[in-house]
């Protein structure tokens, strides 16, 4: 008689009400809120719009006259493209750099000069460089996102067990073996979160070159509702960077999960029951054939 494993044992299911009720009950409160302080005047309706004024100016912009589409596909592209420049240098460079303690010494200095100096004063520059069109604003959110992606990738690179290194060295491990195998995937949970925190950045940086210049973009959008005194459809734009924020952050979240799925414990107990499913067909199929084989 075997004992019952961990996995044989059920696990209990947490009481009480559902996070995601949890969520909508405080979403809720706060538009209720929003609401109340509006209609009785506790705020002006020209500073804070109310929730339902919002909403009827996003219905008017996306669906009825669907003219925030082209703006909201522009700022997209705009952060896409300049995260994935931001996020190759970043993690090229700190690739070099934990590889390299030379490379590593000369590049730091400008490295943190690039995170001081502010990029709201380097947007014009870059905009009298490479004019009014996309670039500029993917140069903006590239520079924005590349310093926390950088300083992470190296930060988890150079953060290596010293037991682990001295076992790796007592194997005649190269270089690269050593990356490979224990630099890289023991940093992977921190580059993970550098990226999403850079898809964040990278946002802020494609609004931030809008503001500066541009004539597309959810950016330019905002301004002009904003100087037009049109709060709602002003609202009803930031609503749609927020949705855009939120998707691209899950969709980081989403890959982090995958990649670095012995850090999310539900998700490693569904791969392990899929692993331990798998391994059992394979054992009663290996069993039945070993029994056909067998001479009655």
């Amino acid at each position: 008689m075997t004992e019952p494993s961990i996995s044989d044992v059920p696990m209990e299911k947490p009481k009480g009400m559902p996070s995601w009720v949890q969520h909508l009950i405080v979403f809720a409160v706060f538009i209720a809120i929003w609401e109340a302080s509006v209609q009785f005047q506790w705020v002006s309706a020209l500073i804070l719009p109310s929730p339902f004024d919002v909403v009827v100016a996003w219905w008017d912009l996306a669906i009825v006259r669907k003219l925030i589409w082209d703006d909201f596909f522009v700022t997209l592209t705009e952060v896409l493209i300049g995260f994935g420049f931001g996020a190759a240098f970043g993690t090229v460079i700190a690739v070099f750099s934990a590889m390299q303690p030379t490379f590593r010494r000369l590049v730091s200095p400008y490295m943190v000069a690039l995170q001081v100096t502010p990029r709201i004063a380097v947007a014009p520059i870059i905009v009298a460089w490479l004019g009014f069109g996309m670039e500029p604003k993917i140069a903006i959110a590239a520079i924005i996102c590349f310093f926390p992606i950088f300083i992470n990738t190296l930060t988890g690179l150079m953060q290596v067990d010293e037991d682990r290194m001295e076992m790796f060295a007592s194997l005649r491990a190269s270089r690269w073996q050593v990356f490979r195998h224990l630099q890289l995937p023991g940093a992977m949970p921190v580059i993970m979160a550098g990226y999403k925190t850079g898809i964040s950045l990278a946002l802020i940086g494609a609004i931030v070159g809008e503001f500066v210049s541009a004539s597309v973009g959810i950016g330019v959008l905002i301004q002009r509702f904003s100087f037009q005194l049109l709060l709602p459809q002003a609202f009803a734009c930031l609503i749609m960077l927020t949705v855009m924020g939120l998707t691209l952050y899950g969709a980081a979240s989403l890959v982090d999960r995958h990649v670095v799925f012995w850090k999310h414990d539900a998700l490693l107990a569904k791969i392990s029951r899929r692993l331990r499913t798998r391994y059992a067909d394979l054992l009663s199929r290996d069993r039945s054939v070993q029994a056909v084989k067998e001479p009655v």
